[in-house]
């Protein structure tokens, strides 16, 4: 304790300092009474030899013994001649003799002479009794002082320990008050000792500054999570905050509630982003928030969440089924319109449940996604609505599946297809170029599917080489009854076709038997997909080499990929994928990769594309970066073949 060890360190000072005072003072006084003894002795001595009258010295050292307490002592003529002499040899007080001696005191014998009587007398003085008395004042004059000093050191410990544990145990109190509850902790302030109110002071500010810092910490906490539950495009709660939200208060809900939750799908978002840009897909994203958003208003404690990228969730609490298909109606129509206005071939689909109580989100969430794919088979912007969900389980899943499995077949059957073209216009007049076949599918009232639902569909359903080989059928018969054998075309190919040796054993066969229409074909391939086996994509690639055909890789730079890929490959194109030239013009990090792979690709003998190219600043920089052509909604939009 260091406040113990400095006291205890002043008292020690001071008892040393109070010892050698005393001391000092009790030399002194000894200094003085022995100087004192000795002059009275030599006076007394003076007259009894002048009263001496007998001359004989055993009677004179007689009489010197019975006054005075004698150390030596002897008598002797002035001529020398010793007539009695005695000493004594015992020091019964040699430490007393030794401190006086340091402090200036001569002990030694004194003598006195008698011309009278012919007599000397040499003496010295027994101090003994007086130096053992002044040794134990000595003694007691050291020990005094400290034992004296010890007991306030041993008192004030004991106070300041008491101090100290009250203090303690009063901050401890004070501490624990703040954190169980900082903002209504009310401290008392008295239980501190009032000798320790510096701390009280220093703790009160403590306090202050703690509750104004909690009160921030959280307003920002607050503020954080609640830019965590928040979707930034829409400004829509997210999906975390929508599970919290129906765990806390649908499904552990006690009362017996009731409504109807919808998922409402933007099925157009990934082809917006890849051939109009993110802007435009953030932008589609958000009218349809809108468009929710208004509708649901119109409902009471209605909830609107952003689910993923391209869902949102839809909660209307004490709704009907027969209420919200009523809101599903107002809701295709307002999409209906954007649709319109946005030139689209569909929005968005929307699937509906109804639910209560005590549901699981799991199984709420499977019927909302099965909904949708039943909803994506009918008319664009469709929804459909589940009215009883319990007992579906996997049948609904199998239901949804089955659906789309005969809207596949139908278009199959019927080559239900339309296709469209958007040109990769080329940089300059000695580069070559083509223009990239668009496929949409039909369903029998004549409506189109959503796309990328109906190929991922495909995939899913072992349907996809089936769906290109009508896509190959439909365009190179177009091309043929059109006549525009004189034209360059782009076909989009799944990679399960081009690892699947039965497919690739046909189409070699159909190029071959169109190989003036064959020689002008270009096949995109995605950059993943001939990853996926390089040993049959090269075969593949080889194949079409063979027909006369060319080869793209498309959405190339979202891969790793090595040059060696290329060498073995050897495709004729690549087409860089749209998050590289999106905003080329002010992105310098992007500019340097293109220029990079721009110089690398034409060392190889490899044309270089860039799609999603959507302004003139845009064309103008990748032009600047010889890129061989540029594609996207700047360029031109798709159109009928």
């Amino acid at each position: 304790m260091r406040i113990f060890r400095t006291l205890l360190i002043s008292q020690l000072l001071s008892a040393f300092l109070l010892a050698a005072i005393a001391l000092t003072a009790l030399v002194l006084y000894t200094q003085q009474q022995l100087d004192n003894d000795q002059q009275h002795a030599t006076v007394a001595i003076e007259q009894i030899l002048s009263h001496h009258l007998t001359g004989d010295g055993k009677i004179l050292s007689r009489q010197l013994d019975r006054s005075f307490a004698l150390k030596s002592l002897r008598i002797s003529q002035l001529d020398g001649t010793v007539l009695h002499e005695q000493n004594q040899n015992n020091n019964n007080a040699a430490v007393a003799t030794a401190v006086l001696e340091l402090f200036g005191s001569e002990f030694k014998q004194q003598t006195v002479r008698n011309q009278d009587q012919n007599i000397q007398i040499s003496y010295q003085l027994d101090f003994s009794q007086r130096l053992q008395a002044f040794l134990q004042l000595v003694l007691l004059l050291i020990l005094a002082p400290f034992v004296i000093g010890w007991l306030p050191v041993l008192m004030s410990k004991s106070s300041i320990n008491r101090s100290y544990k009250r203090t303690t145990a009063a901050v401890n109190d004070l501490i624990d008050r703040f954190i169980v509850d900082p903002q209504k902790s009310e401290p008392d302030w008295n239980k501190i000792p009032p000798e320790f109110a510096d701390i009280n002071v220093a703790l009160q500010k403590l306090a202050h500054y703690t509750r104004s810092q909690y009160n921030e910490m959280t307003s920002n906490a607050h503020q954080i999570a609640e830019e965590a539950y928040k979707d930034p495009v829409t400004d829509l709660p997210n999906r975390n905050r929508f599970v919290q939200y129906y765990e806390e208060n649908i499904r552990q809900n006690e009362q017996n509630d009731f409504g109807v939750f919808a998922i409402t799908r933007c099925t157009e978002l990934q082809a917006l982003n890849q051939t109009r840009g993110y802007q435009e897909g953030d932008s589609y994203i958000r009218e349809v928030a809108t468009i929710v958003k208004k509708l649901a208003d119109n409902y009471k404690d209605n909830r609107v969440y952003r689910l993923n990228s391209s869902d949102f969730g839809i909660l209307l609490p004490r709704v009907t089924p027969k209420e919200a298909e009523n809101f599903a109606l107002q809701l295709q129509s307002r999409l209906n319109e954007y649709q319109k206005m946005a030139e689209l071939d569909s929005v968005a689909y929307s699937g509906l449940v109804s639910y209560e109580s005590g549901k699981a989100l799991g199984e709420l969430l499977a019927v909302a996604d099965t909904s949708i794919s039943l909803a994506q088979t009918k008319q664009p912007n469709a929804w459909h609505l589940q009215k009883e969900s319990s007992g579906l389980d996997m049948t609904n899943g199998s239901y949804g599946n089955q659906n789309w499995r005969n809207v596949i077949d139908d278009v199959l059957t019927n080559h239900r297809i339309a296709l469209l073209v958007q040109l990769i216009q080329p940089a300059n007049r000695s580069a070559k170029a083509y223009s990239e076949i668009l496929v949409r599918f039909k369903t029998q009232e004549n409506q189109v599917l959503p796309t990328a639902s109906f190929l991922a569909m495909a995939e899913k359903l072992d349907r996809i080489v089936q769906v290109d080989r009508l896509i190959i059928e439909t365009a190179l018969t177009t091309i043929k009854n059109k006549n525009l054998q004189d034209q360059y075309f782009g076909l989009n190919l799944s990679a399960r076709c081009v690892h699947d040796d039965q497919f690739i054993i046909w189409l070699e066969r159909r190029l071959l038997k169109d190989a003036h229409i064959a020689a002008k074909l270009i096949f995109e391939v995605t950059e993943f997909g001939l990853q996926q086996n390089l040993k049959t994509s090269k075969r593949f690639i080889d194949m079409v080499h063979r027909a006369g055909a060319r080869v793209t890789v498309e959405k190339f730079g979202v891969g790793i990929t090595s040059f060696k890929f290329f060498r073995d490959l050897k495709p004729d194109y690549v087409k860089m994928d749209g998050s590289y030239t999106r905003h080329i013009n002010d992105d310098k990090n992007n500019q340097y990769f293109m220029r990079l792979m721009i110089d690398l690709a034409h060392r190889i003998g490899v044309g270089v594309f860039a799609e999603s190219v959507e302004t003139q600043e845009e064309k103008h920089m990748l032009e600047s970066l010889f890129i061989d052509g540029n594609q996207g909604y700047y360029i031109g939009k798709p159109a009928p073949i």
